[in-house]
């Protein structure tokens, strides 16, 4: 463990020893790797998205029989029972209240209400002045190459656009995976960084060994609508490409077979699931073609991170899995990030020339 401390907003805000944040990747981010995070001094965050909230309680308990310190759950905020999910974490001492999407002004207050820190992701400053206004503690900003649900622009573009738009700690995501990314994200103006792919590749990922050296193995990403109807960044193979060449009404009788697949698994009904599918039509204004063609994504994660079949399932990725090579465990990981970027720092002023 780095005896080095890099004390930040962030790590103020939310209790924690370093600036670094494991984002809730859903069937990924369970008890395992988020209690490893967490005892490493990071932020460890569950995904909560393809549990059930009895799945949601166990996980939680999980957790804390593992580690003493701080850790975040990630919500749907346009779930049927977000509500539900929320008097599970207040009830059960979460830290950390993090949303993929702007959760609504209501939710956001009754969270701070309870002391739960809230952190919902963004994509545009806009976004982000939207939630800060509301009373958001902090927000996550991640750049086009972050895996997973991504938009159009480079974190070096974004980030900066956020830090200049909002008073709050901003997190930046999409591109970090070593301590020259921390140094770099905290002369921005940042608070930390987030990372995803980094923390998937960690020997302390439940992620199956396969699926694992299928990432190492890998040189190339994709940004591809078929997977959901939204730009999804995953790692190019031949399943994505097959879905590339596949046509609409393919891609439509496979989300519906999905639909019914993520239905048994999640325990939801239909009348629930339908409430989900208006909520997400409204929250982000999708066709209803994109709202059928979004029950791909769990079921084909899930594929590739539970069931170790990377030839059936798709792989978000960002495209720092170009540059990762190993599978450290977290421990290891924040340790060598946490000294690296302190070096960095420490070498900074060195580098002012006095007055000419």
């Amino acid at each position: 463990m780095t005896g080095r401390v890099l004390d930040t907003p962030l790590t103020r805000l939310t209790g924690v020893r370093h600036p670094i944040v494991q984002t809730g990747m859903g069937w990924v981010a369970g008890p395992r790797l988020v209690s490893a995070v967490a005892n490493a001094g990071g932020l460890g965050v569950l995904a909560s998205a393809t549990m059930t909230p009895e799945q949601l309680a166990s996980a939680i308990r999980e957790v804390k029989e593992r580690t003493d310190a701080p850790f975040g759950v990630n919500l749907r905020a346009d779930s049927a029972d977000a509500g539900e999910r929320v008097d599970l974490m207040v009830k059960e001492g979460v830290r950390v209240a993090s949303f993929a999407l702007a959760p609504k002004r209501e939710l956001i207050a009754r969270l701070k209400d309870a002391g739960v820190v809230v952190i919902p992701s963004v994509g545009a400053r806009r976004h982000a002045e939207k939630v800060a206004a509301w009373g958001a503690d902090a927000v996550l900003v991640q750049g086009g190459e972050g895996g997973g649900h991504t938009g159009p622009v480079a974190t070096t573009l974004l980030l900066p656009q956020v830090v200049d738009a909002v008073d709050i700690p901003v997190i930046a995501a999409g591109g970090f995976f070593d301590g020259r990314g921390l140094a770099a994200a905290l002369a921005y103006g940042a608070a930390g960084v987030a990372m995803g792919t980094r923390f998937l590749l960690t020997a302390d990922s439940s992620v199956p060994e396969a699926v694992k050296r299928a990432y190492l193995g890998a040189a190339e990403t994709v940004v591809t609508r078929q997977v959901d109807g939204m730009p999804h960044r995953v790692l190019r193979t031949d399943l994505v490409d097959r879905l590339e060449r596949s046509g609409r009404v393919t891609g439509l009788v496979r989300a519906v077979r999905n639909a019914a697949r993520f239905r048994r698994i999640s325990g939801l009904s239909w009348p629930a699931m339908v409430r989900d599918g208006l909520a997400m039509k409204r929250g982000k204004e999708l066709t209803w073609s994109q709202v059928l063609m979004a029950a791909n994504t769990p079921m084909l994660l899930k594929a590739a991170m539970v069931d170790g079949r990377p030839d059936l399932g798709v792989m978000a990725s960002g495209q720092v899995v170009a540059l990762i090579e190993d599978l450290p465990t977290c421990e290891e990981l924040i340790g060598a990030i946490v000294g690296q970027a302190a070096e960095r720092l420490a070498a900074l002023p060195g580098l002012l020339a006095g007055p000419s």
